[in-house]
């Protein structure tokens, strides 16, 4: 399934990704260039009017990390924007800004066991997904 975007969001895109907080800069190292399980991902991708943190499109997963300044209406606004992710099809995960920061060794066993879930639940593998 092709995933639509719009083409105004990659200006914004691209300068979020020039001005990463420091936990998207540490999780970008664990997953760039297929680190994780062989998976490809993207950062700050546009996916209809949203940019997501994080995404793999083999994987139909978006990883988001929340920031310190979640306030009411923020996790609102989010959760209004994952719930539209997941009408498309995608999967969220979401992390905490500290914790991405103090227990990246639990984020990323996090990412990997929902891969592997999803490996096991399809009955295949990463290059038959």
């Amino acid at each position: 399934m092709k995933i639509y975007y719009n083409p105004k969001l990659i200006p914004l895109a691209r300068k979020l990704r020039n001005n990463s907080t420091l936990s998207e800069i540490l999780l970008w190292e664990e997953l760039k260039n297929s680190k994780m399980l062989g998976y490809r991902f993207l950062r700050q991708k546009p996916i209809g009017e949203y940019i997501v943190d994080f995404f793999s499109n083999k994987l139909r997963l978006v990883i988001e990390i929340d920031g310190d300044s979640h306030d009411e209406k923020i996790f609102e606004n989010d959760m209004l924007r994952q719930d539209w992710l997941e009408s498309i099809g995608l999967t969220v995960l979401r992390f905490d800004d500290l914790e991405v920061k103090k227990d990246m060794g639990n984020v990323l066993m996090a990412i990997e066991g929902w891969i592997r879930n999803l490996e096991e639940s399809k009955g295949y593998y990463r290059d038959e997904l």
